[in-house]
């Protein structure tokens, strides 16, 4: 295939905008499935995708589409829209020449669009906007077409209008992805020069990169070098996605995307970002712009069956291989045993993985509450970084706390305006832009610390706002604030495992709070235990789980009282030792009280 007539595009949009049953469409309408295998979702391939109707992993399908008699290949890399994706969103248009940007026709601009078409045009990409669900009673095209242009500022007088559920406007919107969408650059005879912009494990033949080819051309049986890791290794298979499997070649050329096989069992030879070029050729320069991925959330995550470690370290291994953006590292907790403190980029990001290792391989975990990474100036002048409440130093070693803001990106319906601003207030935001798109719709900008943002913050607004509501952000460093460290001790017992950072101005309230929810989680045992909440020694909150009574006089028919008070002494004796040797088993809810504290 001449490299003039390759084009490789990206579809982008807000979550549930349309963009994987647009990628249905097109791959029907290329011909690449017939209609009897054709299935709804065909690039999202995991069960939690077609269960939650969203797109977790940036997939790629190779289409060949005819136009005026001439054959092209088209490359079409279909991306997530939630924001804790946003780096599968990075690497794909880091791949890409062009990109298709998907409003819908009835909700508009959203504040995901937004942020996807700033990385798109970082990366110089050819934006073609498409209004889709046009045959949606409330579609307004019109409306949408003026929003796009006050909010990105971006053409729309040609802009696709096209049904993905209906496959109207399809055929003119290939035949717009041919014309506007520029071929790939690239040099064919130049030293091999590839990047690697996505990874997986297969069981059968190991870890299989997925490539973009910027220079020369990969061949089967050549021998490679990996420019990051620093190792060589022969090419033993390439192919090229296809929805329903892969397609064997011997070559992938300049401006092809393709995967590769090189049979490794080591997964940490195959970096996302990485560079492949000949072994006895190398090029001289790597392929810039890639950057290193950052969590922003951290948790620990822990097998229930205490002898699970070593399986949740391999099933992190290979997790780790499909989804680039998770880091972690081996932790031990008095309350959970041997585990591990795992960073991701966000709260639904961590849902997901903790459900993938629970599905994928099989194992009971339990994940303590998300934190993020706090920067601590100590009196003795040096400044560490703490990603766990446990790790905080004593207070009369701390000068200064440090914590992460983020800037956030809200649109909403004018009604709801009200309900934002004061939700947002009481999570410390102090607000930076506000700007009317149109009568009914605001976009509201705020500077958010990221440690209010990672609870819950997200289902609350969209409580508030009946759903219509959308919300993006992204770092902005850290700024010092008043922050403690609250114990929770059970039975005289700091657990952990349960300690958080808090605002001081909310600690006792929170302390209050978390007890109370503890009291109905804590199962009764023989003896009295308290549940106290704790800033360093000083006591904030206490609540009392009442011990279970046996009824030790049921055998006393009638006679004198004292009998009776002789057992119940008894009795209370007992309990006395038992209290000062008792230990307390947590249930697994008790972990997950912290989350759903107001």
């Amino acid at each position: 295939m001449a490299q003039k007539n390759i084009r490789n595009f990206s579809i982008i949009a807000h979550i549930d905008h349309g963009k994987s049953t647009l990628a249905d469409r097109l791959i029907q309408e290329c011909g690449a499935v017939s209609t009897r295998e054709l299935g709804a979702q065909m690039m999202d391939t995991m069960d939690i995708e077609k269960e939650r109707g969203i797109t977790i992993k940036a997939q790629s399908v190779r289409l060949t589409y005819v136009k005026d008699g001439e054959l092209y290949i088209l490359n079409l890399i279909d991306t997530p829209g939630h924001v804790d994706f946003s780096y599968e969103v990075s690497r794909s248009l880091a791949s890409s020449e062009g990109a298709l940007l998907v409003v819908d026709a009835s909700q508009g601009v959203e504040a995901q669009t937004i942020a996807n078409v700033y990385i798109a045009l970082d990366n110089d990409l050819e934006l073609i906007p498409v209004i889709n669900k046009i045959d949606l009673p409330a579609a307004d095209p019109d409306r949408v077409k003026e929003e796009i242009e006050h909010t990105i500022g971006l053409d729309c007088s040609d802009a696709i209008e096209v049904s993905a559920k209906t496959g109207v406007g399809i055929k003119e919107l290939l035949d717009k992805i041919v014309d506007k969408i520029p071929a790939p650059n690239g040099d064919e005879n130049a030293p091999t020069k590839a990047i690697i912009y996505d990874s997986w494990f297969d069981n059968y033949l190991g870890a299989l990169a997925l490539v973009r080819v910027y220079d020369g051309s990969i061949k089967k049986a050549q021998e490679i070098y990996v420019m990051g890791t620093g190792k060589k290794h022969e090419v033993l298979n390439l192919m090229y996605p296809h929805p329903l499997s892969l397609q064997k070649t011997n070559e992938i050329k300049t401006g092809e995307v393709g995967i590769v096989v090189l049979g490794l069992k080591n997964i940490g030879d195959v970096k996302v970002g990485d560079t492949i070029t000949d072994n006895k050729n190398k090029t001289k320069e790597p392929v810039p712009g890639f950057e290193e991925i950052k969590s922003f959330v951290f948790a620990g995550i822990y097998p229930i069956e205490t002898d699970k470690f070593e399986d949740l370290r391999d099933a992190l291994n290979k997790l780790k291989l499909n989804d680039a953006s998770i880091s972690y590292e081996p932790e031990t907790s008095v309350a959970l045993g041997f585990g591990f403190r795992v960073g991701f980029l966000g709260l639904l990001h961590m849902e997901v993985v903790k459900e993938r290792l629970e599905r994928e391989f099989g194992l009971d975990l339990i994940a303590t509450a998300p934190t993020v990474t706090y920067k601590v100036k100590k009196t003795d002048g040096e400044t560490i970084e703490i990603q766990n409440p446990s790790e905080l130093p004593p207070v009369n070693e701390i000068d200064k706390i440090l914590e992460p803001f983020v800037k956030a990106t809200i649109l909403t319906p004018t009604e709801f305006l009200g309900n934002i601003i004061t939700l947002v207030n009481s999570k410390r935001g102090v607000q930076t832009k506000m700007d009317y798109l149109s009568e009914d719709r605001v976009l509201l900008e705020y500077e958010i610390p990221m440690n209010e943002i990672v609870m819950d913050f997200y289902d609350k607004l969209k409580s508030a706002t009946k759903g219509y509501a959308s919300f993006d952000y992204e770092p902005i460093g850290y700024k010092e604030g008043d922050l403690v460290k609250l114990d929770v001790r059970v039975a005289g017992e700091v657990v952990d495992a349960l300690s958080i950072i808090v605002p001081r101005q909310n600690a006792t309230s929170r302390g209050r709070e978390f007890v109370k929810a503890m009291k109905e989680i804590v199962p009764r045992q023989l003896f009295e235990v308290a549940i106290q909440a704790s800033i360093g020694n000083k006591i904030i909150a206490r609540e009392t789980v009442k011990s279970m009574g046996k009824n030790v006089t049921a055998k006393c028919y009638g006679g004198d009282i004292t009998r009776k008070r002789k057992l119940l002494e008894k009795q209370k004796a007992g309990k006395k030792r038992m209290k000062a040797i008792g230990k307390v088993q947590l249930p697994q809810e008790a972990f997950l009280t912290v989350l759903k504290l107001d």
